[in-house]
């Protein structure tokens, strides 16, 4: 199992039980939520998207609302298949 960084006191609502459920996944290292900023446009719920690639993984941007996070992975899956785990995830709220 990977390891989730909580190293912030301000995460988007609903947020760090995703990545809990994303870090069991055996393919991710490490998940780092991190930098919360305001966005034009409304998410009226929580949205996680693979975004750019970086060293070893993943930004994702998450949002909800007026308000976008990143958050990093570090995975060896290539974004078709962590997009598709996410997919599941956010399919399957508040189960597991």
């Amino acid at each position: 199992m990977g390891r989730l960084v909580i190293t912030h006191s301000t995460y988007l609502e609903g947020l760090i039980p995703l990545l809990k459920r994303l870090v069991k996944d055996p393919a991710i290292d490490t998940i780092t939520p991190a930098v919360i900023a305001r966005v034009r446009g409304r998410a009226p719920e929580l949205r996680l998207r693979v975004s750019t690639p970086i060293s070893g993984g993943w930004k994702l941007v998450a949002r909800r609302g007026s308000s976008a996070q990143e958050v990093f992975v570090v995975t060896a899956l290539g974004a078709p298949e962590l997009e598709e785990r996410i997919a599941t995830l956010v399919g399957s709220k508040g189960k597991g």
